[in-house]
């Protein structure tokens, strides 16, 4: 797939359409990179039904897994701050030095997870724990996604900007791709009795390995052409700069990601888990359909960004969000506890969201100059992502426990009309000087 969408443009494009060798090779790093970043926040979400009773004292397991993903939302609570400090962090050192940074923190994180007794052996501590090593990693988050956004889009010709942005969720995908390869494996080989008991850790731990290979591979690139222009003027502090001088596009980041961010967690992390729960499929089965769908998503995204760059950010955005207002309803309506129905609810759904998916990178690094950019992306993004994706898993677990389970067509609904309303009254931005 890499070598394909490199080298999608001929050697007779005009060069604002063609990615050069360094600029190649900046994107596969930063894609790669971020991929085992997104392993360790994945792999949560996809084992939660599974180590829930490990953190929680023992009694109704709904409770445990409602609890497991109120520890989850609350992680996005410091998405934010994470936004803001590390945001403001590669603003005034480098897109590098911000993504060395937070992919440290999130494998350390993991590896604390993987490692933590549980609640049987230290009782309360355990959930502290649990909570405390999500609240980091979510601080990780936070600034991950300005920090690689920046550095992605920076990194490309100005015709592919679209294209070189569609990485990064490229790579987040294929992070979620693994953990749910991991949950699929890992449910398929070991009994419930070593998944419950180990099985679970071994994800963690593999998460926090993965992540010292991120951690290599982000220390070998160069900085970027933008912030090393930028580095050497003055500087100003890029969080009130960004407030004071740029809150229309920051106010416009948010509103881009409501819908992209809400949907994309509902089928993408807690699809599996809401269909086991809805319908009784087996877990591992929910899991195998969410991984192939996930792996059509993945090879489609590239192509979704050269088609923004040809096309323009709006037609593509509006398309993602006006699709799932129409297909919110037949979605849950038809799922069912066979593995064809949520294969193709999942598909039909992955493909949909590349039209968010592969412009939202790009969309909002085009708002800002460089001297801000990474905070005017992060804080904004996760703001919207705490209040509205972290939410997602537990808002849809408690709607199906509260027998209200046939309300989440309307959830989705709602929240990809906001997103209409939004493409279609923000500026285009292709061919934006950055």
């Amino acid at each position: 797939m890499t070598s394909t969408s490199f080298s999608s443009t001929s050697d007779t494009a005009p060069a604002t359409h063609r990615l050069n060798p360094q600029q190649r090779k900046a994107i596969f790093a930063g894609a790669i990179g971020n991929t085992v970043e997104w392993v360790d926040w994945a792999v949560y979400a996809t084992f939660a039904p599974v180590f829930a009773g490990q953190f929680f004292a023992g009694g109704n397991g709904t409770t445990a897994l409602l609890s497991t993903l109120a520890v989850f939302a609350v992680g996005f609570v410091m998405r934010p701050v994470g936004g803001a400090v590390l945001g403001a962090y590669a603003d005034r050192h480098g897109r590098k030095k911000g993504l060395t940074l937070t992919i440290s923190l999130m494998a350390g994180a993991s590896i604390v997870i993987a490692v933590c007794p549980t609640y049987t052996h230290i009782g309360v501590a355990a959930p502290i724990v649990l909570l405390l090593a999500r609240l980091v990693q979510g601080f990780s988050a936070g600034g991950e996604f300005g920090s690689s956004s920046a550095f992605l889009i920076e990194s490309a010709a100005a015709g592919r900007r679209a294209f070189a942005g569609s990485w990064q969720q490229v790579s987040v995908g294929a992070g979620s791709l693994i953990a749910a390869l991991l949950g699929t494996i890992l449910n398929s080989t070991l009994s419930d009795a070593d998944l419950h008991g180990w099985g679970w850790r071994l994800a963690f731990g593999l998460a926090g390995l993965l992540g010292l290979v991120g951690l290599w591979l982000r220390r070998s690139v160069h900085e970027t052409e933008a912030f090393t222009r930028i580095r050497q003027g003055p500087r100003r502090n890029a969080l009130v700069a960004m407030v004071r001088d740029h809150p229309g596009a920051a106010l416009r980041v948010a509103g881009v990601t409501i819908a992209g961010t809400l949907i994309y967690y509902v089928w993408v992390t807690y699809m599996p888990t809401y269909a086991h729960l809805a319908t009784g499929i087996p877990l591992k089965t929910a899991l195998l359909a969410n991984t192939l769908a996930i792996v059509v998503f993945i090879v489609l995204l590239p192509f979704g960004g050269l088609l923004s760059d040809r096309i323009g950010r709006k037609p593509t955005m509006t398309a993602f969000a006006a699709g799932f207002l129409v297909f919110a309803w037949p979605a849950f309506h038809f799922l069912s506890n066979g593995f064809w129905s949520v294969f193709v609810i999942e598909l039909i759904g992955l493909v949909l969201i590349v039209g968010y998916s592969a412009n939202c990178a790009v969309i909002m690094a085009e708002q800002f100059p460089a001297e801000v950019r990474t905070t005017g992306i992060g804080l904004p993004y996760a703001l919207a992502v705490a209040i509205f994706g972290g939410t997602a898993p537990y808002v849809t677990t408690w709607l199906n426990a509260d027998h209200h389970g046939d309300l989440v067509w309307v959830y989705v609904a709602v929240a990809a009309l906001i997103g209409v309303a939004v493409y279609l009254t923000m500026p285009e931005t292709k061919g934006k000087e950055i």
